[in-house]
């Protein structure tokens, strides 16, 4: 059992806070774009490892000009392969900690989202881009390798081609052109992101707990395996959902006419 992350136990490089049933993480080092550095990594893992029960969704975002201009490269230090391999999973960890947490985690972008900053949009469920985003991957330029989950992550959101391409010449892909490509399921006014996320975290909090679990955790994995064997983790998924006391209750709330119907807004 993990026990929640306050404030005051984090490195000035992350702050949260709470707004009712929704945390909200905050990157906070600006004057580096917020670049992510070790210390802010392991905050990640920190913080997503000990939501609260009562935590229903995570709102994610950037202080200052930028989302994150990707993996500080001040502390990019010669290592051996060993060393190399063990800090790149300590970034799949913590990033697997994003995906596959407690709670649906909208991620607000604006500014730079490249390089590992990218990686870590990539870990959220739902992205809500300002048109100042952009997107690149300039680790081909570098002579390094993207190392925190992007290999994986990102070609099932863009394709596998498009990610060579930026890796390979350093396509740059702003907010406008990305949201088709599949960088961000919203596009809002310059200075709305992080404001529309939360609209979201709150819509998104006020799902059965089991639905958001399974979108999270099983659709996932049902999208990576053979259809016989996606179909029935499907069965057995939404008779576990539907069994449970709360969705029967927002049924019946539906069949009496108490509960909200679809609209086209």
């Amino acid at each position: 059992m993990h026990t929640p992350v306050t404030s005051s136990a984090l490195p000035d490089e992350l702050c949260v806070e709470r707004r009712g049933n929704v945390l909200i993480v905050r990157l906070a080092r600006p004057a580096k774009r917020n670049a992510l550095n070790d210390a802010t990594v392991e905050a990640i893992d920190r913080v997503f490892s000990s939501v609260p029960d009562d935590v229903h969704a995570i709102v994610l975002h950037g202080e200052g000009a930028h989302f994150s201009a990707g993996l500080d490269l001040a502390e990019l230090t010669e290592r051996d392969a060993v060393q190399g391999l063990m800090h790149s999973r300590m970034w799949h960890q913590a990033l697997d900690r994003v995906q596959f947490g407690k709670a649906p985690v909208i991620a607000a972008l604006h500014g730079a989202v490249i390089g590992g900053g990218l990686e870590l949009a990539c870990a959220a469920h739902i992205r809500v881009a300002e048109p100042s985003a952009y997107y690149a991957l300039p680790e081909g330029q570098r002579g390094i390798f993207v190392g925190g989950g992007a290999s994986v992550r990102l070609p099932r959101l863009i394709g596998v081609p498009l990610m060579l391409d930026m890796m390979m010449t350093g396509r740059v892909i702003k907010a406008e052109e990305g949201k088709p490509l599949g960088f961000s399921q919203y596009l809002v006014e310059e200075g709305r992101a992080l404001q529309t996320a939360l609209e979201l975290a709150a819509k998104v909090a006020g799902n059965a707990r089991m639905t958001n679990y399974a979108l999270m955790h099983v659709l996932p994995r049902i999208a990576d395996i053979g259809q016989e064997q996606g179909l029935m983790m499907e069965a057995l998924t939404a008779a576990i959902a539907q069994s449970a006391p709360e969705a029967k209750a927002r049924i019946r709330d539906f069949l009496e006419k108490r509960g909200g119907k679809v609209e086209v807004k």
